[in-house]
């Protein structure tokens, strides 16, 4: 089975082999994706995280000769840097981070110090998810995004909760399939998961609990606001935006 790495700050997954496809979700640099087939221009592949598919293009991504070595370390600040050819490359936070250089066909990505984490030794607390989570505040939602570039709602719990060694799957609604139900808002703690559904009953939308009055979310931008029995109020505008079905623990 042949193995892509991602060479760019992220890399767009879409729908479809095409430039105006919807995106569904990203690679960051770094992140490893098996291959599923091609176009001229385009890589359908399933990103090794978290199973999901879609299209890459082509130049974004490199085939690897190896596999990538497992790592648990990732780059612990909004903006950081790696070394993509002997040329720099910003990158996200939660970015994989590789203690020896990765070699792939004609490219070779370096790893200089900087900060880092390594979630096989993170602590699941009120101080760890509210340093991570809170770097990631007024970075603007985006469909599909997974960096501070522009992420969406499960795309932040994900990446937050990855930098605290638990894993999430992709989507809100694959989401709530995980992890343990907490019958009332009363008993949440930092770092519990919300979700709210539509009209229909779909859960749409997630965010993570800071407490029982406030949550963090992507809507629009990270922000927080407030949240009660019923769901979340713009703090802004008094607004009630989104309605509370469920919350869960994973840890």
């Amino acid at each position: 089975m042949k193995k892509f790495v991602c060479i760019t700050t992220v890399s767009h997954m879409r729908k479809e082999a095409s430039h105006t496809a919807e995106i569904v979700s990203q690679l960051l640099l770094g992140e490893a994706a098996a291959f599923l087939e091609e176009t001229k221009d385009f890589i359908r592949v399933k990103c090794l995280y978290d199973n999901y598919e879609g299209w890459c293009q082509k130049s974004q991504l490199t085939e690897l000769t190896d596999d990538l070595p497992a790592t648990s370390i990732f780059i612990n600040q909004a903006i950081g840097e790696v070394i993509v050819n002997d040329k720099p490359c910003r990158v996200s936070l939660a970015t994989p981070w590789f203690d020896k250089p990765i070699s792939a066909k004609h490219f070779t990505i370096q790893y200089p110090s900087q900060k880092t984490v390594d979630t096989a030794t993170i602590v699941f607390n009120e101080e760890n998810i509210k340093a991570i989570s809170f770097q990631f505040l007024n970075t603007p939602y985006l469909w599909g995004g997974k960096s501070v570039l522009g992420i969406d709602c499960s795309g932040f719990t994900q990446q937050v909760f990855k930098m605290v060694n638990i894993f999430l799957r992709r989507d809100a609604y694959q989401q709530a399939e995980q992890g343990e139900s907490i019958g009332f808002l009363q008993e949440v703690k930092c770092g519990d998961l919300a979700f709210f559904d539509n009209d229909e009953g779909r859960i749409t939308h997630v965010g993570i609990l800071l407490n029982s009055e406030t949550i963090i979310h992507s809507a629009g931008r990270v922000r927080v606001d407030n949240i009660d029995n019923a769901g979340i109020i713009n703090v802004e505008t008094g607004e009630r935006t989104h309605k509370l079905r469920i919350i869960k623990r994973y840890k």
